[in-house]
C-alpha cells in the first residue's frame, strides 16, 4: 500500500469519524402501534439522507405516551425534540405557544396535498403546528367467512341492532371465537374513543350548551347498556384490559367475528404475513342507531409535532418533514407494498390507482374521514368541537376518569347505572371547578 493511499484512507476514516461525532441526536417520543414501529425499521433511509442527524426513539403505550408528552411540553422540559400527538392536543397546545409552528418546511414538502379534513384540525390561524403521519376514522372490520357460515349479512351501513344480531350468530365460545371485539381498556383515547363515538351515533352528547354533563340522559344509558351487552354476551374474556393493540392481535389470530375500531387497522388485518384471516375480511361503515343518519363519529390523526422547549429545531423539522412526506409514503410502498402506506393524510394517495388496487379499504376509509363533522358530532347542538374527544384541556383528565368507571362496569365491579352516576358526578365537579359551570 502506497504512502499516498494510506493517507487518503486515513483522511476518509477521519472524515467519517468527524461526521459521526458531529451528528446531532434528536429524541422522538411515539406510540407503540404498527405504523410507528414500521417507521423505525426504515431509519436507514433517513440516515442516508441526513447523516448529520441521529434519532433516538422512546416508544410508549398510548396512555403512557400521552402522560409523558403532556408533562414535558407543559413544563418545556426538553426531554423530546419530536413528539407524536393527536389532533385533540394540537389546537390546544398551539394556543398555549407550546409547539413550534411548521412555517418553513423543506422545499417540496407539499402542504397543499394534505387532506383538508385532517390538516384543518392541525392549524391555528392558518398555520400548521403538526404534520399528520396518518389519519383515521372508524369502521367495522368483520370475518366474511364466519358471517357466511352463520348466515348473516352485514350491510355497508349497519345499525347497532344488525351488529348485535351478527355478533350473536358468529359467537362460538367453544372454539374461542367471539362475535365482537371492542375496546375496554380505560383511557380517554382507549375505551372512551370507542364509547364516545358510539354515544354520538346513539344521539348522546358529553355536554349540553351550558356545559352540564349529560350522563344522566336516556341516550347515554342506552349507549352504555348496549355496549356492555355486546361485550358481556359476545366479547372475549378480560375485555376490560383490551385496547387497540390487544384487539388487533385477537382479530389477526381469527378470534373476532367483528372488530369496530380505527380505519388504520385495515392494512394490518389484511396483511397475509401478520393476519391469519387476511383473505376473509370485509368492511362496513361505523354503525348508527336505527333511523339515525351519519357516516362517521370518529376522527383522529397521529401527528408529529415539535415542542417549543427543543434546542434542536432544525434537525427536528428535517425529521418531521421526512416522516410525513409523499416520498416516505413511496418508500413504505416500495418496501412493504402499497397496502401498508400510511393512510388518511394525503389527497394524492387516494388518487393513486396502485394504492386503490392494493387497499380494498381505501374508499371506505376516505368516505369515513370525510363524513365526520367535528363541529356537529351528534344530533343535538354542542358547545365544543370534537368527535370521539371533546376539544377542551380538561378532557384528558375527565375522559380518563369516566373511562375508568366504564371499564369497571365492564369488569363487573359496578353496574351501568352506578358507572353513569359516578361519571355524571365527577364530570360536573371538574367542570364546575374549571369554571365552565357557574
Amino acid at each position: 500500500m502506497t504512502t499516498t493511499f494510506r493517507a487518503l484512507m486515513g483522511a476518509c476514516a477521519f472524515g467519517a469519524l468527524a461526521t459521526a461525532s458531529m451528528a446531532e441526536t434528536i429524541t422522538v417520543a411515539t406510540v407503540n402501534n404498527g405504523d410507528m414501529i414500521r417507521m423505525q425499521g426504515l431509519m436507514d433511509e433517513f440516515k442516508a439522507e441526513h447523516p448529520d442527524i441521529d434519532v433516538e426513539w422512546v416508544t410508549l403505550e398510548e396512555n403512557v405516551l400521552r402522560q409523558r408528552v403532556t408533562q414535558d411540553v407543559a413544563t418545556k422540559g426538553g426531554q423530546f425534540d419530536v413528539m407524536t400527538i393527536g389532533n385533540y392536543e394540537v389546537p390546544i397546545w398551539a394556543k398555549q405557544s407550546w409547539l413550534v409552528p411548521l412555517t418553513d418546511m423543506p422545499e417540496g414538502y407539499d402542504e397543499e396535498d394534505l387532506m383538508p379534513a385532517i390538516a384543518d384540525g392541525l392549524r391555528q390561524d392558518g398555520t400548521l403546528y403538526a404534520a399528520p403521519f396518518y389519519g383515521e376514522s372508524a369502521m367495522v372490520m368483520y370475518r366474511t367467512d364466519l358471517a357466511e357460515a352463520a348466515g348473516v349479512t352485514i350491510p355497508d351501513a349497519p345499525n347497532w341492532g344488525q351488529i348485535e344480531e351478527a355478533a350473536a350468530a358468529m359467537t362460538d365460545r367453544d372454539n374461542e371465537i367471539y362475535g365482537i371485539c371492542l375496546r375496554g381498556k380505560a383511557g380517554w383515547g382507549e375505551n372512551m374513543a370507542f364509547i364516545s363515538s358510539m354515544a354520538n351515533s346513539m344521539g348522546a352528547r358529553w355536554f349540553d350548551m351550558d356545559w352540564h354533563p349529560q350522563f344522566d340522559s336516556e341516550a347515554w344509558s342506552e349507549t352504555l347498556t348496549d355496549y356492555l351487552d355486546l361485550m358481556n354476551n359476545y366479547g372475549p374474556p378480560g375485555g376490560s384490559g383490551n385496547g387497540f393493540n390487544e384487539n388487533l392481535a385477537l382479530f389477526q389470530q381469527g378470534k373476532c367475528g367483528m372488530w369496530i375500531d380505527a380505519t388504520v387497522a385495515a392494512s394490518f388485518v389484511t396483511d397475509p404475513e401478520e393476519s391469519t384471516v387476511a383473505d376473509s375480511v370485509g368492511f362496513a361503515q361505523f354503525p348508527n342507531k336505527e333511523g339515525m343518519e351519519g357516516t362517521g363519529h370518529w376522527l383522529w390523526s397521529w401527528n408529529l409535532a415539535i415542542p417549543a422547549g427543543t434546542q434542536k429545531e432544525e434537525s427536528a423539522k428535517a425529521f418531521v418533514a421526512w416522516a410525513t412526506s409523499k416520498e416516505y409514503t413511496q418508500l413504505v410502498a416500495e418496501r412493504e407494498g402499497w397496502r401498508a402506506a400510511p393512510p388518511g393524510t394525503r389527497t394524492s394517495l387516494y388518487e393513486n390507482q396502485d394504492y386503490l388496487d392494493a387497499a380494498p379499504f381505501a374508499e371506505m376509509t376516505l368516505n369515513a374521514i370525510n363524513g365526520v363533522d367535528i363541529l356537529n358530532p351528534t344530533v343535538d347542538e354542542v358547545p365544543y368541537i370534537g368527535s370521539q374527544w371533546v376539544g377542551i384541556p380538561e378532557f384528558q383528565g375527565i375522559g380518563t376518569a369516566v373511562g375508568q368507571q366504564f371499564s369497571a362496569a365492564l369488569a363487573g365491579q359496578v353496574s351501568a347505572e352506578q358507572a353513569l352516576q359516578s361519571a355524571q358526578q365527577l364530570t360536573e365537579r371538574e367542570m364546575t371547578r374549571a369554571g365552565y359551570i357557574q
